[in-house]
């Protein structure tokens, strides 16, 4: 068996405020006019595995909004009871499995995807899945997609690669941490490394067997959730969960792991962190801005102009290299160069109506 794994329990706080606790970038419109970021990634994966076989992870406060949108089958939303990162997410997710597959889960290749990332060429993204896939399989390992990199970024964790495969990947020689400047020129000029995605693909026996050699706690805690979810007890199901360190699956497992091998990616990418994404992800005027909704624009360059009002217009006048949001309820305006501080305005509204 093969599922897809959407993990779709951010927040989204650097896209407030069109991005809010009950309504995530997730569920936003922000790479495609027509589409949710979520319904995209549906979209793409829906021809490799069918649409039974996407399955959706986030948290409880997101489970009903993302429920109601009723994109996947409705059990095919597995909600983690608590925030313990993409370590607890992966351990619920597999729990889950064993609890509702039992002895057939062993045998389920599992792609773990992600809800918030602009991707292109879906065909050569599907290719690239399938290339995984196999290595998974025939290298009985864990497996994940790197990004070709367009630039020296310093905002990307790294794969720095190792040994080629004879299937169009190679062996992991290390993770490296977000670089500073000078250290991601060098990486970029050596050709030896990628973006780390964030995107995994792994058989569910291999990861669960893995995960035991590097955190045997998790482990133990993920085959007593399972046993805790067959048998219908959610209060012990929490229990063990909660006994889960708070890891990043990155930190716990892949660079711990001496069976991780990396595919080189085929397809466009774009990380869809801040508003100055939509720069690069959305369709441009003539002058580089990135419009949405009723706008009218006179003399921008470069800025971001967003209505999510489709009853009132949002007007502009000389802006360059600027962000300007409005909302029913709010209204956001900063420089393009300070995207990512727009989550300290959250920080400033935390208990807020706003938020």
């Amino acid at each position: 068996m093969r599922f897809a794994f959407i993990m779709a329990g951010g927040s989204g706080e650097r896209f407030w405020p069109l991005s809010r606790q009950h309504t995530p970038k997730q569920l936003l419109r922000l790479s495609n006019p027509n589409h949710t970021m979520l319904e995209e990634a549906i979209q793409r994966v829906e021809p490799l595995t069918g649409h039974d076989s996407v399955f959706i992870a986030t948290t409880p406060i997101l489970s009903e909004a993302i429920s109601a949108a009723k994109l996947v089958p409705g059990d095919n939303v597995f909600a983690e009871p608590d925030r313990r990162n993409t370590l607890g997410c992966l351990c619920w997710v597999a729990a889950s499995l064993i609890a509702r597959y039992k002895e057939g889960a062993e045998s389920i290749t599992m792609m773990i995807l992600t809800a918030d990332h602009a991707i292109g060429k879906h065909d050569a993204f599907r290719a690239d899945l399938e290339t995984a896939a196999r290595i998974a399989t025939e290298e009985r390992g864990l497996v994940t997609i790197g990004i070709r990199p367009t630039r020296a970024e310093t905002g990307y964790g790294y794969v720095e690669l190792g040994a080629t495969l004879q299937s169009c990947g190679s062996k992991v020689k290390s993770f490296r941490e977000k670089p500073d400047l000078a250290t991601a020129e060098s990486f970029y000029k050596s050709g030896n490394f990628l973006w780390n995605s964030g995107m995994f693909v792994w058989n569910l026996s291999a990861f669960l067997s893995e995960l035991q050699i590097a955190q045997p706690e998790a482990h133990a805690a993920t085959l007593a959730v399972a046993q805790a979810l067959a048998d219908h007890d959610q209060e012990s199901a929490l229990r063990h969960f909660r006994s889960l360190p708070n890891l990043s699956i990155d930190y716990a497992l892949m660079e711990k792991s001496d069976r991780v091998y990396v595919v080189p990616s085929h397809f466009d990418w774009d990380d869809v962190g801040a508003f100055d994404a939509l720069l690069r992800t959305m369709e441009s005027d003539d002058s580089g801005n990135a419009v949405y909704g009723p706008v009218t624009a006179l003399d921008c360059e470069r800025s971001v102009i967003y209505n999510n009002c489709p009853d009132r217009v949002l007007s502009a006048v000389g802006l360059k290299d600027m962000i300007l949001i409005q909302t029913d309820d709010a209204t956001l305006c900063a420089p393009v160069s300070d995207a990512q501080r727009v989550k300290e305005i959250v920080g400033l509204l935390k208990g807020t109506r706003f938020i």
